[in-house]
């Protein structure tokens, strides 16, 4: 799955943009990639998130607050922040199946 924070301040162009890869239940679990920016801020920013991600799988709990972390540093910065957890994007449920009758 893929998702997009936009930085609040939408009247500047992004200063960058931030890609954070989740690589798998191996340690280091997150790689983070740059499509456009300074190199010395994002650099920067790829210092400060990896020092709060390194060893957080997403399913840990603290993952959440330290998600939520990087998002406002990334606005904060004016960053385009996307996240690819590797999930699916919202897949459709699964059709129920039809119950047999007690009978059979």
């Amino acid at each position: 799955m893929s998702m997009l924070a936009q930085p609040q301040e939408s009247h500047q162009p992004p200063r960058g943009h931030i890609r954070v890869v989740y690589l798998g239940p191996v340690a280091p679990h997150w790689e983070i990639h740059s499509d456009f920016g300074d190199r010395s801020s994002i650099e920067e920013f790829r210092q400060r998130a990896m020092a709060r991600l390194l060893l957080l799988p997403p399913h840990d709990p603290q993952f959440r607050r330290n998600r939520e972390r990087v998002v406002r540093d990334a606005e904060r910065e004016n960053l385009l922040l996307e996240w690819d957890l590797g999930l699916p994007e919202e897949a459709d449920p699964p059709a129920p199946t039809p119950a047999s009758p007690a009978g059979e």
